[in-house]
């Protein structure tokens, strides 16, 4: 009955005019307090400055100054009860009409406007006004029960808040009953006769496909057009956990009355309890660590009945539930989802071994479940991850970043610390309200949003197809044959071979370019195998490790080299301390490496014997370039000669290299210096790996940091990051260098024509690395090191062939995510018109039946609804109208036929 008339709940305490109520209470303003006023001919007026608060019930301590007070309504013929509104909390005197056909006392306080704290012997009531207040400042704001009480006190009295009566408790408990009765009355449950079910009294987002609601699927394919892309139907989930939304265990549960278990966002709790139980849960201190569910991924809007508690941190036994209810939620007829979750190349691997193995857990029949993971979250990941599992490579998905959970969090988290000690049932309800909150004002946002979609997704699909078409106009037709079966191949094998996306990663340092651990492996491993002779006598083996500690050593000295040389004239002690205890640290390698000399070179090795180059140079080698980004004639350094302090960073070690060839051949090193070639091959190989890698980096950084930069703050950090790969770039080039200089010291070997010198011009960075999809990038030219031929036995443009190959596959790739939002985005635009028809359909019919009922109230507000749904329809149809007439965009064939 309350739900039924709780139409009239924008009437206010000093609105009240209602018949029934032959007198009332009021107040003239918080600092004049109360005035009794009667609809009869009493005129008593009393009024003080100060005025000692007491209640029916309420026990008020007497600490405070006495002093003429006015005291509280006792009239036992007509009852006072307290009354709290957004002016304040005022004790009020009520006469109940007692009239044989009279209501309840309770139901008078209704039609009054006015919610009882109790329906039984009302004592307290709030105004309609101040919970619709509470609850918005709730939302809005997070504001707590208790603090907004408090507010109320302190507008009751601005001096003496504490002496205004506590009513607290009763604020809780009406608004917990205030948000049912408005959830039931704005989904309808008031307007008929059936009870609610899991996820009824929850929104979910209107340009999602949903069939009987936004789409009608019941005919088959009647309808649709021969082109109608087999994707275009699919539910798109993003997944995520929010460890912020923590819950207390309740001092007593079984006190705890659930108004609304299971019929929101947050699932039963019978249910997934009997869940967690099948799965061994141990719950320890909290009861709750967090919540997580899923939300719709291209709007942001959560799935009715699809998040869940976490107990001992976000498990796959929390998500599996969450994902089933998700996957079960208005899908039927819908045959492929694609979820988002920042683990899922994990996650979904057993995941469908899990949903089979339990009794509580089910998806529909026939749905292909296809994983992803979001963009940010991805590039934390192997690098395979990223082709395997982004959304740029996924057929289907447009243009979806798969992070806009995050974004949810946000207003969730407001509220969170005040419902952490909730009891159990209040916390879901608090919940459930703000993210219902959450998408209706994405629902009424919706025309807007898309409206903005289209616009970039028009504007995308054709920057992306110009440079696609430019892009395949320069390749050889046979290749792009070639390079499109691959592709749809690809796409054909994901689902059972992740692995199968690896084609659009450029795959030069894998199995192809040998790295140096590669090397030593392969050299550590022959000596062993049986098969093969045995490269170094028993007293020799493991020189393949001991050389390429020299080459580490070798690189340490590059490095603290180029860090002494940073110093300027007068350095600091910290700079001169860390080289210090870089010095010490190099120096230890160093004699342990000697000490081990004897054993690969045969003699011992003497520090003193002029053959062996184990001496201390007073400069960096000059066969090879130092790529320095300091300029020594601006930065002076510190004497880094000064003899008396040791110099680790200018030793030459015994490597056979710097033995030289005669003297090696004299000792009986041949061996040793076919692994030190092995080894510096892999060596230059990772050098230029990095440089690569490096270079592309610094692209990046230019193009979305430094070029974007709008302030000097910005421009300073970006400027920063420059510098520092810049750094990176230039310490790997000249080790590069110095194993080159080193392999022109080795013999019977052929490397030097394959690896060529680099200059400082081949060190710049070039947005063909770093944006391959980028316009513009088909006449620009890479250095040598980009084509290097790996293998040494095909032409030097195989490794460009697969550059180019890549940068087809990915260019094809961004237009068409970007064809798919476009169409896309069309369809949600009907889909979102056909929902607002359908609501307002469902509205029109509880009007029909109110008036049918000689419900007036009902059939007011059921006219209402239905007109606010049809003008969002309206706005929507005219919106999109002008908006593809403005654009010049064809508009296809519908393949979706509204209920509306």
């Amino acid at each position: 009955m309350a739900v039924s008339t709780s139409h009239s709940f924008a009437q206010t305490v000093a609105e009240f005019s209602i018949s029934d109520i032959h007198s009332i209470a009021s107040v003239n303003g918080p600092d004049h307090f109360f005035k009794k006023l009667h609809s009869s001919n009493s005129s008593t007026d009393y009024s003080s400055d100060v005025f000692q608060w007491s209640d029916t019930d309420d026990d008020i301590d007497h600490d405070y100054p006495e002093g003429p007070f006015i005291p509280p309504v006792r009239d036992p013929d007509q009852p006072a009860i307290t009354v709290v509104d957004k002016s304040g909390v005022h004790s009020l005197s009520i006469c109940y009409c007692h009239c044989p056909s009279a209501l309840s006392q309770d139901m008078q306080l209704f039609q009054a406007g006015l919610f009882p704290a109790s329906f039984t012997r009302p004592k307290t009531a709030f105004t309609f006004a101040v919970l619709d207040d509470f609850l918005l400042d709730n939302l809005e704001c997070g504001t707590s029960a208790m603090n907004y009480y408090s507010k109320i006190r302190r507008l009751t009295s601005s001096i003496f808040p504490l002496m205004v009566p506590d009513r607290y408790r009763e604020l809780m408990r009406a608004a917990r009953q205030w948000r049912q009765c408005k959830l039931y009355k704005w989904h309808g449950f008031a307007h008929k006769d059936d009870q609610p079910k899991d996820n009824d009294l929850a929104l979910f987002c209107p340009a999602c496909p949903q069939p009987g609601i936004n789409l009608d699927l019941s005919t088959g394919t009647v309808a649709q057009s021969d082109d109608t892309p087999s994707w275009l139907m699919t539910r798109y989930l993003v997944m995520d956990g929010n460890f912020k939304a923590e819950h207390m265990h309740p001092v007593n549960p079984s006190d705890e009355v659930s108004l609304m278990d299971g019929l929101g966002f947050m699932v039963s709790d019978k249910r997934y309890k009997s869940h967690l139980a099948i799965a061994r849960d141990h719950v320890k201190r909290l009861e709750a660590t967090g919540i997580g569910g899923c939300a719709c991924a291209r709007h942001g809007c959560f799935v009715p009945h699809s998040m869940v508690d976490f107990q001992k941190g976000e498990r796959q036994m929390n998500m599996d539930y969450a994902l089933s209810q998700a996957l079960n939620y208005k899908t039927d007829g819908i045959s492929r989802a694609i979820t988002f979750y920042d683990i899922n190349c994990q996650y979904n691997k057993y995941l469908k071994d899990r949903i089979a193995s339990s009794m509580y857990l089910s998806i529909p029949i026939g749905m292909n479940i296809i994983p992803g993971i979001g963009l940010w979250h991805v590039h934390g990941h192997q690098d395979s991850c990223f082709v395997r599992y982004a959304s740029n490579f996924i057929q289907g998905t447009g243009r979806i970043d798969g992070e806009i959970m995050e974004t949810l969090w946000v207003p969730l988290n407001i509220i969170s610390p005040s419902a952490r000690g909730m009891g159990t049932p209040h916390r879901k309800e608090v919940l459930d309200y703000q993210m219902n909150d959450c998408n209706f004002m994405k629902m009424i946002r919706m025309t807007t949003f898309l409206s903005r979609k289209l616009k970039e997704a028009i504007k995308g699909a054709a920057e992306s197809k110009l440079a696609f078409d430019n892009l395949t106009e320069t390749a050889q037709p046979d290749m792009v044959i070639l390079w499109k079966e691959e592709e749809a191949l690809t796409h054909a094998n994901r689902a059972e071979d992740p692995a199968a996306m690896d084609i659009y990663e450029v795959r030069l340092e894998r199995g192809k370019s040998p790295t140096r651990k590669q090397q030593e492996l392969r050299l550590l491993q022959a000596q062993n195998h049986p098969d093969h002779p045995v490269i170094n006598p028993p007293g020799r083996r493991g020189a393949a490790t001991w050389l390429a500690t020299g080459l580490t050593i070798e690189e340490s000295q590059i490095s603290l080299s180029r860090d002494v040389k940073r110093l300027r004239m007068y350095p600091t002690d910290m700079q001169l301390l860390k080289v210090a205890r870089c010095r010490d640290k190099l120096h230890t390698q160093i004699t342990r490496f000697l000490e081990m000399a004897p054993t690969y070179l045969g003699v011992d090795v003497d520090v003193n014997d002029p053959d062996f180059p184990v001496i201390v140079r007073n400069s960096l080698d000059d066969n090879y370039e130092d790529y320095s980004d300091i300029n020594e004639d601006q930065n002076p350094g510190p004497d880094i000669h000064d003899a008396s302090i040791f110099q680790p960073e200018l030793t030459v070690i015994p490597l056979p290299s710097n033995i030289g060839e005669v003297r090696c051949r004299e000792l009986g090193l041949t061996n040793l210096m076919k692994e030190e070639i092995a080894l510096r091959e892999g060596q230059a190989n990772d050098a230029l790996h990095a440089i690569r890698v490096h270079l592309g980096d610094k692209a990046v950084i230019f193009r979305n940091t430094v070029w974007s930069a709008k302030s000097q703050a910005s421009s300073t950090r970006a400027w920063t990051q420059v510098r520092s790969v810049e750094t990176a770039v230039n310490l790997n080039a000249s080790i590069y260098s110095k194993c080159r200089s080193q392999l022109a010291k080795l013999p019977d070997h052929h490397l030097l024509k394959k690896y060529l010198p680099l200059k400082k011009e081949d060190l710049k960075a070039s947005s063909v690395v770093a944006d391959p999809n980028a316009h513009g990038q088909r006449d620009t030219t890479l250095s040598w090191f980009w084509s290097l031929d790996v293998q040494g036995d095909t032409s030097g443009n195989d490794w460009m062939t697969e550059f180019y190959w890549v940068n087809w596959l990915r260019t094809k790739a961004l237009r068409d995510r970007w064809s798919e939002e476009v169409t896309i985005v069309k369809h949600e635009m009907q889909w979102s018109i056909n929902f607002f028809k359908h609501r307002a359909k469902q509205w029109l019919g509880h009007m029909h039946n109110a008036t049918s009922a000689g419900l007036t109230g009902h059939t007011c507000y059921a006219a209402r609804q239905s007109h606010i749904y049809d003008q969002l329809a309206s706005h929507a149809e005219d919106s999109f109208r002008k908006l593809i007439v403005q654009l010049q965009v064809p508009v296809p064939v519908e393949v979706v036929v509204g209920t509306g």
